[in-house]
């Protein structure tokens, strides 16, 4: 089924909502609602164009936002705060199996990693890079 230009538009919009809103509790209603669709339909049309629902979609944008804020050295229960997880506790279980590792964890290797940045920038720069410029000599 060919879908309109005026749904993709409408799906786009709900999209851009939840990228503007997604560190408030938003809820499916409240997304398909700025879409104008019925939530089911609603999933089915998000879900069919994105190639996942609206709450991965939703999940992995507060979870890209956290890393980025974590490795800004932000406590975690701050970054758990900013990106609209109601605890913690789900925050941190979510996030290690997403990641791989614990929020802590993550945030102190990024701080190790900014460190050591600071004192052996080279180790930071592509080897094609030294060599096309000839920085290693």
């Amino acid at each position: 089924m060919e879908l309109s230009p005026d749904i993709y538009e409408r799906i786009v919009a709900a999209k851009l909502f939840m990228d503007q809103n997604f560190h408030e509790p938003i809820s499916l209603d409240g997304i398909s609602g700025q879409a104008c669709f019925s939530r089911f339909h609603f999933h089915r049309l998000f879900s069919r164009i994105y190639r996942k629902t609206p709450h991965q979609y939703l999940t992995r944008k507060r979870l890209d936002k956290a890393q980025e804020l974590l490795s800004q050295n932000i406590p975690v229960t701050d970054v758990c705060n900013e990106v609209g997880f109601e605890s913690v506790g789900s925050f941190s279980t979510l996030f290690k199996k997403e990641v791989g590792i614990g929020p802590q964890h993550y945030r102190n290797m990024m701080i190790m990693k900014k460190q050591k940045a600071q004192v052996q920038p080279r180790t930071f720069i592509p080897h094609c890079f030294i060599e096309g410029y000839k920085l290693d000599k």
